[in-house]
This record gives C-alpha cells, sequence and structure tokens, in this order.
C-alpha cells in the first residue's frame, strides 16, 4: 500500500465509514498499484454525479450484495477514481470533496488547483 498520505503530505484523514469506503474498504481512500482505477478521491456524491456515473456504465446507486456494495445515496462519501472526477468535472457534475481525505495520488490525475473549488474542509 501507498504511504497514506492526502494531496497536503499530512496524514491521510479517513473518508467514509457509512458505507465504508476505499479500494480496501478501510474508510480511506489508500491505494497501491493494485488500485488500477485510482480510488483517491475522498467525495461527497450528488443525485447529479450518480446519475451520470450510471450513464457512463458505473452504476454507483444500485446495491451489489454479492460484492459487499450497499449502493450509493446523495450525500454518501465514497472513494472515487481520480479520472472519473475528473471527467465529471469537464461535464460540469462534479461532486464537493474532501481534501483532507484525498489521497496525493490524486494529484497524478487532477491538478490540486482543479480540487480546490470542490472542496468541503477549506470553507
Amino acid at each position: 500500500m501507498d504511504q497514506s498520505l492526502n494531496v497536503f503530505d499530512e496524514p491521510l484523514e479517513p473518508c467514509g465509514n457509512d458505507p465504508v469506503t476505499g479500494f480496501y474498504r478501510d474508510g480511506c481512500c489508500n491505494t497501491s498499484k493494485q488500485d488500477g482505477g485510482s480510488h483517491t478521491v475522498c467525495a461527497v456524491v450528488a443525485e447529479e454525479f450518480l446519475e451520470y456515473s450510471r450513464k457512463r456504465g458505473n452504476d454507483l446507486i444500485t446495491p451489489r450484495p454479492e460484492f459487499g456494495f450497499p449502493g450509493l445515496k446523495p450525500g454518501d462519501r465514497w472513494c472515487l477514481c481520480a479520472s472519473r472526477w475528473q471527467e465529471a468535472e469537464r461535464h460540469g457534475v462534479a461532486p464537493r470533496v474532501y481534501l483532507r481525505s484525498t489521497h496525493r495520488r490524486a494529484l497524478q490525475r487532477v491538478p490540486l488547483e482543479t480540487l480546490k473549488p470542490y472542496a468541503l474542509d477549506l470553507e
């Protein structure tokens, strides 16, 4: 597993435990080489984003108990793939984020200056 640091090179804060998120389902946006999607952006999902993601082939709404996935609803915190967040941002439907809970590896795909206007923990 990569070192657990956020975009500010500080210790990574938890993203969400209800439902439990993260590539490792540890509540944090931890990552490693095995995480090809880079599930590193801690976001608060909104209806608009969830519908957009479903239309793009990634249904995050429908529960998938066989994978231990309860399905998401607006307001849930979830570690999103950095590239999907960036794509949503380009289409005007990017969810708000918690930067202190966003892994620094996200910066390989999304510049910090792009993330900052969406930050809930900088207000």
